[in-house]
């Protein structure tokens, strides 16, 4: 992806999960005036960490003891609760001198997990502020760590490439020289030379599909960029086999099974149905639901959930079909999901008053 898209992507990842996104290009593509773009447009607070340059106390700081207790004193750096959403950007993470800073480090930039906050040793992160990584690839051009594997799947890799539409607009609205500008519109290659193909070990793990999930979930891409962030997250042989799986089977109307049972993992497909499409997954549940008219209350939810996110006609259509089953239609009429139905039910009284 170019710089623009890498803004894009990270913009979403940011504002809207609690994943670590890093971001992997060459030199003097553009990685870290793009992430202080991103953090101007959304009006965050920006906060560099020159990992080649920093010690362990730089990031867990100095430690100090009150009575016989030690604590470690808060780095200059470290964003308190109370300051405005803010993103740490941990930059040339595999430039650390030091294996024990790579090793501290390793803490901070993996996700919280469990409801649990960010951590940096004694230090905990609020919630509102987000971390985002740097590197230079590992090709043998640079003067850089190996990343293991471990720490590798712990972040959503982004990986960036040279692009001269990218950069000309760019230019264009930086007034760069005119000469520069026109040299390279004829000369696409110069703007910069294409090294060895970025290759970071990324592979499929069940940490990597639950990104993914939180990231379906969470985000919208365009659909050319929905394949990249994928590939950094699970490798690309997987993100192929499965974005064809997601196509083959995205025009599939949901089953009444997929409604009732697996309501979390459908819910997005579920609200974006084609109304022909949807009218088959309706006719699936009032079949499914007359034939058993026993729900669990996790299927009473799902249910209840499903009629809030269809279009309005279809929304009556369907309540009208459920009333006529009794047991759904006392579950249903619950006062707790008025917010829901009540209108459908209401809409369907009048109907039948006139």
């Amino acid at each position: 992806m170019n710089i623009e898209q890498m803004k894009l992507v990270l913009g979403e990842i940011l504002s809207k999960t609690d994943l670590t996104p890093c971001v992997v290009g060459h030199r003097g593509v553009g990685k870290t005036a793009g992430i202080i773009q991103v953090c101007r447009d959304e009006n965050w607070n920006y906060v560099s960490l020159r990992l080649g340059q920093m010690e362990v106390g730089d990031l867990v700081g100095i430690p100090f003891r009150n009575e016989d207790v030690m604590h470690w004193s808060r780095p200059s750096w470290w964003p308190s609760d109370n300051m405005p959403p803010t993103v740490i950007h941990c930059d040339e993470l595999n430039r650390a001198q030091q294996e024990d800073t790579l090793q501290a480090i390793f803490q901070f930039v993996e996700p919280p997990t469990e409801g649990q906050p960010r951590a940096l040793h004694t230090h905990t992160l609020s919630s509102r502020h987000r971390v985002v990584v740097t590197i230079n690839p590992p090709d043998g051009t640079y003067q850089v760590a190996t990343l293991d594997r471990a720490l590798i799947d712990r972040m959503v890799m982004l990986f960036v490439e040279s692009d001269h539409e990218c950069w000309a607009r760019y230019a264009s609205a930086r007034n760069l020289d005119i000469g520069v500008r026109q040299f390279l519109a004829s000369n696409n290659s110069l703007l910069a030379k294409q090294s060895a193909a970025m290759d970071l070990q990324v592979e499929p793990t069940e940490r990597a599909w639950e990104m993914i999930s939180i990231l379906r979930k969470s985000c919208h891409f365009p659909g050319n960029l929905e394949m990249e962030v994928y590939s950094g997250i699970v490798g690309q042989e997987a993100a192929i086999m499965f974005m064809r799986w997601l196509a083959d089977n995205r025009h599939r109307p949901l089953t009444a099974a997929e409604i009732l049972n697996s309501w979390d993992n459908i819910s997005w497909q579920a609200k974006h149905q084609r109304d022909d499409v949807q009218a088959a997954t309706i006719n699936d549940l009032v079949t499914t639901l007359h034939a058993s008219p026993t729900l669990t209350a996790e299927q009473e939810q799902s249910l209840i959930a499903y009629i809030a996110v269809l279009p309005r006609d279809l929304c009556f259509g369907f309540v009208k079909s459920l009333l006529k089953i009794p047991s759904i239609a006392l579950a249903i009429s619950q006062d707790k999901y008025d917010c829901v139905v009540y209108e459908a039910i209401q809409t369907i009284a009048d109907q039948a008053l006139h």
